[in-house]
Order: C-alpha cells, then sequence, then structure tokens
C-alpha cells in the first residue's frame, strides 16, 4: 500500500506545482493569476456624446470582467481542490498511523501475555 500512497502524493504534488496558488491574507482570498480586477465605470449624464462614450466604457469592461471572474472562478476551483486533496492525504496518513500503532500495540500486548 505505501507504494500507492506515495505515487499518488507524487501526481499530487506535481498538479499542484501546475497551480497557481491564489492569496489568503487576513481571511480574505485573491487570486493570483487573473490581473487586476478592472475598475467599475460610471455613467456620465452631461451630455449625449459623454454618455455614448461611458456606455462604450461599460460594454469594454464588461468583456474585461467577464474574463476576470472566469479566471478567479478557475484559480479558485484549483486551489479548492489542491487543498481538499491534501487534506485527504493527511487524513488518510494519520488513519494508516492510528492503524499502525494499534496493530503494534495488538502485538506488544498479545507478546507480553504470553509471558
Amino acid at each position: 500500500m505505501k507504494p500507492i500512497v506515495l505515487l499518488a502524493g507524487l501526481i499530487a504534488l506535481h498538479y499542484a506545482g501546475m497551480t497557481h496558488a491564489g492569496i489568503l491574507n487576513n481571511g480574505e482570498w485573491k487570486p493570483s493569476q487573473c490581473g487586476a480586477k478592472p475598475a467599475t465605470p460610471t455613467i456620465d449624464d452631461q451630455d449625449v456624446d459623454a454618455f455614448n462614450k461611458s456606455v462604450a466604457a461599460i460594454n469594454d469592461w464588461q468583456q474585461q470582467a467577464r474574463v476576470y471572474f472566469e479566471c478567479l472562478i478557475k484559480e479558485a476551483n484549483a486551489d479548492n481542490n489542491v487543498i481538499a486533496e491534501s487534506a485527504n492525504r493527511e487524513q488518510a496518513a494519520y488513519r494508516q498511523s492510528v492503524e499502525a500503532v494499534g496493530a503494534a500495540a495488538d502485538a506488544a500486548k498479545k507478546k507480553l501475555d504470553k509471558k
């Protein structure tokens, strides 16, 4: 079983190295590979020309925001997967340790009971 666990761990590390983890700071997560979040534009209602320019800016912003948030979701999902897989591996290793310690304790008890 150990070679399988080792192989699974190496595969996970390989894929974890390929992902670019976001940044977690004071309880707030931000993506690290998506660039800057596009600033929300405002509507300029001074005149028709200004309004039309602000609508054009909104259309451009919507495209940039869509790309940014698609990247954010992709990176967040990748980070969540790495975290879950890491936690599952640690939990499995803990269970193996508990089983090994229990087996060693049982073996020692049987040995001592024979004396």
